[in-house]
Parts: structure tokens; C-alpha cells; sequence
């Protein structure tokens, strides 16, 4: 029987509930997991100005996957890998989104940016590590499908079925987890990895233990080893008592 020495968890819709909060129930879950030796490390599509608040809440000193695998840190304060884009390709897809008349963000070194905020002056100085859309209109949702690869060479995936998020090809929380292995000495097949969207896939395919939470896309829920409860019912902790702590 596998012994698990890290723990993944994306954030939204994951570790956090509804209302964007660590719950009690996973909150205390996790810090019984880190008193046994297990490093419990985010991996989520935020960029690491959205992930501060929580690592914080959490006490954790563990590296982190940022921006869907776009960066990893070595901690809160300590970058150790970036994957950054081509501002022509951001400025690109920017267009099209313009074109579509869709939603669009964007992640850059120094926070992230929308629709409503972006900076035509300063954006051509940033560094920029992801892109996104949103639509809920199927037609502007497939004609992005069909243009955004005219652009260039890209990983997609969601974290939600009404948006699309861009990296470099290659470039996922799998990715990001392997750089962290290799900086941890820990195997992929010792990390239990948890999530609910498209976004997480590569991590819970790739990972020793796969684990959708109960509110997952169907795709995800079809091609994780096991399923565990929702976001709202502390799906995480439950996932650390059965199969990490197995209590």
C-alpha cells in the first residue's frame, strides 16, 4: 500500500466552500496532516497575490503552484520556476475577445488584470503568465475554441465549463507538481491530488492517488481513482481521514 508523502489541493471549488472560506472541518484536517509529515502544497489557477491570504491562514511552508502551473514558488516569498508569455500572444488574444465581445483576465507578475482594468500603457511592460475568457454564449464559446490555437500554441483548459485558460503548451498543475517533486524528493506516485475542474485534470490523472471532489465536472469525477464529497461538505478533509491519515 502506497504511503503518501504530499498532498495537492486546488482551491476553488476545493479547498474552499461556496463563499470562498477554509472550513473548520478542513482546516483542522489539514493541520493533523502536516503534524504526521505530509506536505500539503497548493496548486491552483491563482496567481500568487490570491493565494497569500490562505497559505497564511493555513501556516503553511510548503512551495506552491500558481497560475495553473504557470509558476511555482518555493514559498510566499521565494519564486523558483516561471513560465511566462509572450505579451504579442496576450495582446493577441486580447483582441480576440474584443472581437467576440467576451469577459477576458489576465495574470502578470504584479497581480491581475480584466476587462474593466486593463492598462494599455502598462501592459506591453508586464510580464505575463496567463490568459482567460469567459462566455455563456455557446457560439462566441465555440468560435473561440476554433481561433485561439490561429494564435499560437497553447495549453487550454477551465475551471468552470463557461470559461477557457490559457498557459504555454505544456504548462499545467501536473507540470507544476513535478517541480516540486523534484525539489522535495518526493515521487508523483506518493502525491494524493485533489480538485474538481478541467484545470486539475492533468494533476489527478498524473498523481499517485487522483481524487474529484463530489461537486466535479463529469469529466474529472470519470477519470480520478476515487471521488469524495462537495466543496460544501469538507470534501478535503474527508479525503486526508480515508485516504491519507486511513482513520
Amino acid at each position: 500500500m502506497t504511503t503518501f508523502k504530499l498532498l495537492a489541493l486546488d482551491m476553488d471549488g476545493t479547498l474552499l466552500n461556496d463563499r470562498k472560506e477554509i472550513s473548520r472541518q478542513n482546516a483542522k484536517w489539514i493541520a493533523t496532516c502536516r503534524e504526521q509529515g505530509i506536505i500539503v502544497v497548493l496548486s491552483t489557477g491563482r496567481g500568487i497575490q490570491l493565494i497569500r491570504p490562505y497559505y497564511e491562514q493555513l501556516q503553511l511552508d510548503s512551495p506552491i503552484v500558481a497560475v495553473n502551473g504557470g509558476e511555482v514558488w518555493k514559498g510566499l516569498d521565494q519564486q523558483y520556476v516561471r513560465h511566462a508569455m509572450p505579451f504579442e500572444q496576450i495582446d493577441r488574444l486580447r483582441r480576440l475577445a474584443l472581437d467576440l465581445d467576451v469577459w477576458y483576465w489576465a495574470y502578470h507578475t504584479e497581480g491581475k488584470v480584466n476587462r474593466n482594468t486593463w492598462d494599455e500603457l502598462a501592459a506591453g511592460q508586464m510580464e505575463w503568465i496567463k490568459f482567460g475568457f469567459r462566455t455563456e454564449d455557446s457560439a462566441a464559446m465555440a468560435a473561440l475554441h476554433e481561433r485561439i490555437p490561429q494564435i499560437g500554441d497553447f495549453e487550454l483548459t477551465n475551471s468552470h465549463p463557461t470559461n477557457i485558460e490559457i498557459n504555454p503548451a505544456g504548462i499545467t498543475k501536473a507540470s507544476g507538481l513535478r517541480e516540486v517533486c523534484k525539489l522535495l524528493d518526493v515521487r508523483m506516485q506518493e502525491v494524493v491530488a485533489v480538485g474538481d475542474s478541467a484545470n486539475d485534470l492533468a494533476m489527478i490523472v498524473e498523481a499517485g492517488l487522483g481524487v474529484a471532489m463530489g461537486n466535479a465536472q463529469e469529466e474529472v469525477k470519470l477519470r480520478a481513482d476515487v471521488v469524495t464529497d462537495s466543496n460544501e461538505e469538507d470534501g478535503v478533509a474527508k479525503v486526508i481521514q480515508r485516504y491519507i491519515l486511513r482513520i
